[in-house]
């Protein structure tokens, strides 16, 4: 996934965020795997973290955005903030898994986090 995360920050919106579509709430929830953590809302909200090798004093990078929804297209999406947006590739929609549901975003493979 590639942003521009600098212009994230700076942007008004421009877009108002799309609720995510009757056909694809299995996708609606919190969802962590290694090194990254997705929380997608039923109103569009995008809560995106994820640590990459980078450079700066711990030899990373934290990817940390606040962005909407802005479609579908199959099982990917697209979210974003202002004029900038992205594709979270999504290899493998959300399914069961011994009773867990998963799915993998952009090669990483993500739980969702049970609510209580």
């Amino acid at each position: 996934m590639l942003l521009a995360a600098c212009l994230l920050t700076s942007q008004p919106s421009i877009a108002t965020p799309l609720p995510v579509p009757a056909d694809k709430s299995a996708y609606i929830g919190e969802w962590r795997g290694e090194k990254m953590r997705l929380n997608i809302q039923q109103d569009g909200k995008v809560e995106y973290k994820r640590e990459r090798p980078g450079k700066n004093s711990k030899g990373r990078k934290i990817i940390d955005l606040n962005i909407e929804l802005l479609g579908f297209d199959g099982n990917d999406f697209y979210a974003g903030y202002g004029i900038v947006s992205t594709t979270f590739v999504v290899s493998k929609p959300p399914y069961r898994d011994q009773g867990k549901w998963k799915m993998v975003v952009d090669g990483v493979e993500l739980t969702r986090v049970e609510q209580l």
